[in-house]
């Protein structure tokens, strides 16, 4: 049989550029390439889109000739530039190991929808409904799911910082991870916390400190049919969950320990999942995404964000919750291409 050719888009212009590439590098090393034969498209920090060898450190200066998606859907396909001409290379899937804005946001998305490719995870609609918290909380408690009251902040609007209960978080709306995310623990914080956040977002969310454990639980699948991968539980010795911001992920996290199935009655972890389900629907997420939620002492689940495309570093919470849960990395990757190809079909 031919093989799939899949490409893999990494990188980009964001701030989580470099969990892109450690993303992609993971995915390289459980690919099975006897199905799949990958191209490699990497995007540097400055948005320049190149194919390339691979997702290795050095990339961008490696053998890398300049690429871009084509919109035309005959192409259906790359096109890729080299000395004043182009060649086109036809794909069947584009697989986006993509974080935060630009990549998981629905810009990406919508590139791929114009290019008439299918491609893994969410769609232009559930990825930007993801990537913006205060959008995410309105339609999951349209939903009957609990999130933590929250108020969001416009360009040169200010917030009074008598009207609130500390703690609060604040954080940039639509950021994918927890850059310019800053504990406030009371007013005098606020609007250095506030500036903060506006270095990576225009629009701020200031949301109650929800008391509780912090869980999450790794989804994976279309519509109906859903496959729930192990709860986790995220410890904390002081500050929040951050990982990605730190010099040495590899080796641990210097403020948090996560456990992997997570330390909380059966009764709990079926509520967790069950919930992280419904979450997912009701955002109309598909393909695979990672529903952060809290667990209060009262067994109340209250949901905190959603990543529709999660970390796949060798640290990251979304392969271990599913490796937990008998899927490795290589049998999810397996399955998300599956999905893309059977739910989008070529038109």
């Amino acid at each position: 049989m031919a093989k799939v050719k899949v490409g893999i888009i990494f990188g980009g212009s964001s701030e989580e550029h470099p969990v892109s590439v450690k993303s992609a590098q993971e995915v390289a090393k459980h690919l099975d390439t006897e199905k799949y034969e990958p191209f490699w498209i990497g995007i540097t920090r400055r948005g320049a889109w190149l194919l390339c060898d691979g997702p290795g450190p050095d990339w961008e200066t490696g053998r890398c000739r300049p690429v871009v998606l084509s919109p035309d859907r005959d192409v259906h396909g790359l096109l890729v530039l080299e000395q004043g001409r182009y060649e086109t290379i036809s794909l069947d899937v584009v697989l986006p190991v993509l974080h935060g804005k630009l990549g998981e946001d629905g810009a990406t998305q919508g590139l791929l929808e114009l290019s008439g490719i299918p491609y893994v995870g969410c769609d232009i609609q559930s990825s930007a409904l993801c990537m913006d918290k205060s959008l995410t909380y309105t339609v999951a408690r349209s939903a009957g799911i609990a999130t933590p009251r929250f108020w969001t902040v416009a360009a040169n609007e200010c917030v009074d910082p008598d009207h609130l209960a500390y703690p609060v978080f604040v954080k940039p709306a639509r950021s994918g991870s927890s850059f310019g995310v800053s504990k406030v623990s009371s007013k005098e914080e606020l609007r250095d916390a506030v500036e903060v956040a506006r270095r990576y977002d225009s629009k701020v969310l200031v949301e109650e400190a929800v008391v509780g454990s912090e869980i999450g639980c790794a989804i994976l699948g279309n519509e109906l049919d859903l496959l729930a991968g192990e709860v986790d539980q995220i410890a904390l010795t002081h500050g929040f969950f951050k990982i990605h911001q730190e010099s040495d992920p590899e080796s641990g996290s210097e403020n948090s320990t996560v456990t992997v199935p997570a330390d909380i009655p059966a009764e709990s972890r079926a509520l967790v999942q069950a919930t992280a389900k419904t979450v997912y629907r009701a955002l109309g997420c598909r393909g695979l995404s990672r529903v952060d939620m809290f667990l209060t002492p009262d067994g109340t689940v209250v949901l905190n964000e959603v990543n529709t495309l999660p970390g796949l570093t060798s640290y990251s919470r979304y392969p271990r919750m599913m490796a937990a849960a008998g899927v490795p990395l290589a049998e999810v990757i397996d399955r998300v291409v599956a999905l893309a190809l059977v739910g989008r079909p070529n038109e």
